[in-house]
C-alpha cells in the first residue's frame, strides 16, 4: 500500500504506532532497539500490511490486468492508485474525520518529530507539502507528477512515469479490486494492531 493507506490504517495505534509505520518503506532491517516498543511495533505493522496486500487474491488479480511492460512495475503504480481510490472513497473509509482534516494531522506530526526521521523521509515529507499530499492523490495532475517521480527513482528506464492512461483504462476492472479488498485490509490491520500493541 501506499502512503496515505499506510496513515489511515496505523493512525489508531497512537503516536508512536503511526511513526514506525510511517518509516516502513524506508527503514531496511531491524529498527533501532532504542525507539520506544510502540515504534517498532509500528514498523512491523507496515511491513504485516505489505505482506498482506501483495499476497491478496484481489490484488493479485489487479496487478495481472496489467500486459508487458507496464505489468512488471503492476505493483508500484496500483499502490499509488489505490491511495487515488481511497481519497475519493474517504468518507467510506476514513471514519468520521474530513481528508483535508487527516491529511494537515498527519503532516504535523510528521514535522514535529521530522528530526527524527529518516533523511529520505524527511525529503518525501518535503515533496507531500509541495504537492499537497496525502490530499492531492484525487488529483490527476497530482497523480502524474508521483508517477513521474517514481520513475526517475528506480534504477531503469521504466514506463511508470506514463501509467496513468493505462490505469484509467482499468478503472472500473481496478475499482472493483479495491472495494473488494480494502474492507478485508481494513479488519486485518485492526487485528494486527491489536496484536502488536497488547
Amino acid at each position: 500500500m501506499n502512503h496515505l493507506a499506510h496513515a489511515l490504517l496505523a493512525d489508531a495505534g497512537g503516536v508512536e504506532f503511526a511513526l514506525g509505520s510511517a518509516q516502513g518503506d524506508f527503514i531496511h532491517g531491524h529498527p533501532d532497539p532504542g525507539w520506544p516498543t510502540a515504534r517498532q511495533a509500528g514498523l512491523s505493522f507496515h511491513r504485516a500490511i505489505d505482506r498482506f496486500t501483495d499476497a491478496h487474491p484481489e490484488v493479485v488479480a489487479a496487478r495481472n490486468a496489467f500486459g508487458p511492460p507496464l505489468r512488471r512495475y503492476a505493483g508500484i503504480v496500483l499502490d499509488v492508485w489505490f491511495d487515488h481510490l481511497l481519497v475519493l472513497e474517504w468518507r467510506r473509509y476514513g471514519a468520521e474525520e474530513s481528508l483535508p482534516r487527516f491529511s494537515r494531522r498527519w503532516l504535523t506530526l510528521l514535522d514535529a518529530h521530522a528530526m527524527e526521521l529518516p533523511e529520505s523521509l524527511r525529503g518525501f515529507l518535503a515533496w507531500m507539502h509541495a504537492h499537497g499530499l496525502p490530499e492531492a492523490y484525487g488529483d490527476d495532475a497530482t497523480l502524474d507528477a508521483v508517477f513521474h517521480a517514481l520513475a526517475r527513482r528506480l534504477s531503469r528506464p521504466s514506463p511508470v512515469g506514463d501509467a496513468l492512461p493505462a490505469l484509467r483504462e482499468r478503472a472500473e476492472t481496478l475499482q472493483r479490486h479495491f472495494d473488494a479488498f480494502f474492507p478485508e485490509l481494513a479488519a486485518r490491520a485492526r487485528d494486527l494492531r491489536r496484536g502488536l500493541l497488547a
